[in-house]
């Protein structure tokens, strides 16, 4: 479904993907693994089209993103839901409006419709629509928000879900509650997922293929199994960073 042909990017003198060939299996949530800053969020922001490679193709379904019209980017962005890292809501409304947002901007459904799915989408993510529908943003926890940020991008049905560091600055307990979420919605959904992050042991749960990146090139690809007996000096020294302290790569 979404495939990445010698994708570069740079921005201005600085090198940030460096020749990317990747494909994402379909109806699998793949994990995009990588230091901070090291070009996981560059690599998904190509997908629906926010940023265009300097060389290279991406293709979503056939489609190729990069030079794609207006209307074939229309196309790609539909099926496409992003969760954004801190979930991106709009504090001026509640969260039952928040979630409606894209409902009312790309469907024309009644009132009574546009409830029952804001209803289900919340469900589905583990909310109670009684109880958090008419509250704000800033009166929910952080987990919260991420789970009614999941409920808006699931507002629309979409084929493939973009995970942005989905359990950056969450507890560990909380962190787990996403992972299993994540996990669940892709089982039950069959949507195509990618998910990145740099915490490598909570990604094993939510993930079935697993991808390194690494100084802008995809280094390593594989399943659990190999992630955690590969002898690669990269991704070993990822794997036990966080008991062993920051990354220090040669």
């Amino acid at each position: 479904m979404i495939r990445f042909e010698n994708v570069h990017k740079s921005f201005g003198n600085r090198a940030i993907l460096k020749g990317v060939t990747l494909e994402i299996p379909p109806h699998k949530t793949t994990v995009i693994f990588g230091i901070s800053g090291g070009g996981k969020s560059t690599i998904i922001k190509h997908i629906v089209g926010l940023l265009q490679p300097t060389s290279g193709n991406i293709y979503v379904d056939d489609v190729k993103v990069n030079g794609a019209s207006d209307e074939e980017l229309l196309h790609v962005r539909k099926k496409v839901g992003f969760l954004f890292q801190h979930g991106a809501l709009f504090d001026s409304m509640n969260i039952r409006d928040n979630v409606a947002f894209p409902i009312y901007e790309h469907q024309k459904l009644s009132e009574d419709e546009v409830e029952k799915l804001v209803d289900e989408k919340l469900s589905m993510v583990g909310l109670d629509p009684k109880i958090v529908k008419y509250l704000f943003p800033d009166e929910l926890s952080g987990g919260m928000r991420k789970r009614v940020g999941l409920a808006r991008t699931l507002a629309l049905e979409p084929e493939v879900i973009l995970y942005d560091e989905p359990t950056s600055g969450l507890d560990p307990v909380t962190s787990d509650l996403i992972s299993q979420m994540i996990r669940r919605l892709q089982e039950t959904l069959g949507v195509t997922s990618i998910l990145i992050s740099h915490d490598i042991h909570e990604s094993f749960k939510a993930g079935d293929h697993f991808v390194m990146l690494f100084d802008g090139k995809i280094i390593a690809s594989g399943d659990e199994e190999f992630f955690r007996t590969t002898d690669n000096p990269v991704i070993s020294q990822f794997i036990n960073s966080r008991s062993e302290g920051p990354i220090q790569f040669d």
